[in-house]
């Protein structure tokens, strides 16, 4: 056995331990059932702040975001916006469900929302949506980790057994432990994430020569026609190497599957769609749970602003840009190296037909000089993997046991019975995932698309409990379900289930599926809602809102400032993530006219972004902090339910009335 695999497996006991011992302390500590859902309520500052992190930012953040840079350029690193465009869901709607759910003792976001809307119609679409989300959103981050650690152990270990053996540990604390045992794990999950896409970066970067080098090596790859997609050819992004430039604002195309764009895929309109997709991992049902698990709403805005906008996004706009863009200069593009582009041939050309390897090659290329740090590497890998998966086995079986087995089977259950059967859920969830991920890497890849686009269309349901009083039940219930089918039958699953009969395929005019599902969504829950409004339905929605306003409302003094709220957020989105982000393909310099006449030295596209990113973080700060849309409510919210996880929310909603 090989250093490298004596040192790896070192640290994946060191790692395994400290997790174990989290699920079997946090067990102890679980006697009622909102003591396992949602850590009793007592989630503090700096864990939740280090945990939503890490769940926020999963092992695709980590393996497959860099092999995107790589495989489309630039145009995709627009997708680290995420670090902005996912906590700004959170900003949203993360104070206002967190005060919902201390008033009325809610432990799912289908209790609150079949509460809210007095029916039972979007508590089952909430289940189906977290589930849909969790089983194959968590099976590709175990069949990853099964991944890595065969390539890591040089083959020693299969991808399925690796993937089997590492979910295990997973399945015990979180099953043990629930969602306090994956908070804790979850701190030191967000460390080694960070930590470890740092550490690539550099090594990326040490690879490359230096950064003055690698930005030389950008310049000349940037004023030749090389890549995969060639050159942008005129269609509103300029005619440049499509590595350094987006396509235009939209190309109306019948969608990859029936017909490829031109110049990559990532236009205008497709950045901004796909940004959609990526906030619904926090409109996602887990990040409901997380809500409701907080002591107080002091902690969001510190995750908002600080740990995801500012310090992920720094990790990602450089260390990110290191492994993906360098990638090419460093032998992992054929074509590069063929034209005598590259700097050298250290990684495999083989990554250009599997880009999602490309971190593990960059950790293989130490494996020889520092054989301790491949281990501490794949620990990271393995950490940002589970994190995600995590939160979303505990919230998902949570979910199982109160809004299906203790709502329509046992409305008695006591405390044990429900810990019980969120084990049993959990259970399911991991077995489910790793079942699929096994025998079927194809339904696998399927259902992945579907997953973060699902949790978009979640949207408009929170946004009526905690904004909009005129979104009926009618309305957000046909909605969801209209978002649903519009991302199933725009994305590739569709055309498997239709044979291929759709006239469109997979993204129609460079529009991401959760974009579709958004439209269709809001075209059938604004008209619907219109449509059945019901007063005394509406005098119940009212005690909600009126709750919400007396205790979140903008000071006098401070509401002069909303339209100055929404110009920075809708124009950091459509200059920053939209339309408007084509202006950056050329305007700090041609990306092909060289270092010296790029203004900041860089090329233009990546400078526009580290522009937006800082203009970005400037936007949340305003918004969480400012607006007071992250803060601690001047006015204290007083629990109407005491024995939280065990009481029938619905039973004591009416008195929310002031």
């Amino acid at each position: 056995m090989s250093a490298k695999v004596m040192w790896l497996f070192t640290f994946v006991v060191l790692y395994w331990a400290y997790c174990i011992f989290w699920g079997v302390k946090c067990a102890r500590m679980a006697k009622t059932a909102g003591d396992y859902f949602i850590a009793g309520r007592q989630i503090s500052m700096w864990v939740f702040v280090l945990a939503a992190t890490a769940t926020s930012f999963s092992g695709w953040t980590f393996m497959g975001h860099p092999g995107l840079v790589y495989r489309d350029g630039f145009q995709y690193a627009y997708a680290s916006f995420y670090t902005i465009t996912i906590p700004f869901t959170g900003v949203m709607f993360l104070k206002r469900q967190w005060m919902l759910g201390k008033r009325f003792g809610y432990v799912t976001p289908g209790e609150m929302l079949s509460d809210y809307f007095q029916g039972d119609g979007i508590r089952i679409l909430t289940v189906l949506v977290a589930l849909l989300f969790s089983i194959p959103y968590l099976g590709v981050q175990l069949g990853a980790s099964g991944f890595l650690f065969n390539v890591l152990t040089d083959k020693l270990i299969s991808e399925n057994v690796g993937m089997w053996v590492l979910s295990l540990v997973v399945l015990i604390y979180v099953g043990t432990g629930g969602l306090r045992a994956v908070a804790y794990v979850d701190t030191l999950q967000c460390v080694l994430l960070a930590a470890g896409i740092i550490i690539v970066g550099f090594i990326a970067l040490n690879a490359a020569g230096g950064f003055d080098a690698l930005n030389a090596g950008f310049a000349k790859l940037g004023a030749s026609g090389v890549g995969k997609w060639g050159t942008t050819k005129g269609y509103g992004g300029g005619d440049y190497n499509a590595y350094f430039a987006i396509p235009g604002v939209i190309q109306f195309t019948a969608g990859l599957g029936k017909e490829t764009p031109v110049g990559g895929l990532w236009t205008g309109i497709m950045v901004l769609t796909y940004m959609f997709a990526l906030m619904g991992i926090q409109s996602a049902p887990a990040f409901s749970m997380w809500a409701f698990g907080n002591k107080d709403p002091k902690p969001f805005a510190m995750q908002q602003v600080w740990a995801s906008s500012f310090g992920i996004g720094l990790i990602l706009f450089f260390f990110t840009a290191f492994q993906g863009m360098g990638a090419h200069l460093l032998g992992a593009n054929p074509a590069v190296t063929e034209a005598g582009i590259n700097i050298s041939t250290i990684l495999s050309a083989g990554i250009a037909k599997k880009p999602d390897s490309i971190v593990p090659h960059y950790i293989n290329t130490i494996s020889d000089t520092a054989p301790w740090l491949v281990g501490l590497l794949a620990v990271c890998a393995l950490a940002a993997m589970q994190s995600t998966g995590a939160a979303y086995m505990s919230t998902a079986g949570g979910m199982l046991t109160r809004d299906l087995y203790k709502r329509f089977l046992n409305p008695s259950a006591s405390h044990d019975e429900q810990k019980m059967w969120g084990r049993i859920g959990v259970a399911f969830i991991v077995v489910s995932a790793l079942l699929v991920a096994t025998f079927s890497r194809d339904a696998l890849v399927l259902l992945g698309g579907l997953a973060v686009a699902f949790g978009f269309q979640m949207w408009p349901s929170l946004a009526a409990v905690t904004w909009f009083p005129w979104i009926t039940r009618q309305g957000a219930t046909w909605g969801l379900a209209a978002g649903l089918l519009a991302v199933i039958f725009t994305e590739t699953i569709g055309q498997k289930l239709t044979g291929g009969a759709l006239p469109w395929g997979r993204w129609p005019w460079t529009i991401h599926s959760a974009g579709w599902g958004i439209i269709f969504n809001l075209l059938v829950c604004i008209p619907i809602s219109a449509m059945t409004q019901d007063g005394g339905s509406r005098s119940h929605r009212m005690k909600y809102h009126n709750f919400l306003r007396e205790h979140a409302s903008l000071s006098p003094e401070k509401k002069g400032l909303v339209p100055w709220a929404w110009a920075a957020a809708l124009g950091w989105l459509f200059f920053g993530v939209g339309p408007g982000a084509v202006i950056g393909n050329d305007v700090f310099g041609a990306p092909n006219a060289g270092v010296d006449a790029w203004t900041f030295g860089i090329p233009s596209i990546w400078a526009w972004q580290i522009l937006f990113w800082l203009l970005g973080v400037a936007m949340m700060w305003f918004l969480a902090f400012k607006m007071e849309m992250s803060t601690v409510p001047d006015k204290e919210v007083e629990a109407l339910v005491e024995d939280i996880g065990d009481v029938a929310p619905q039973a004591v909603a009416p008195q929310a009335s002031e």
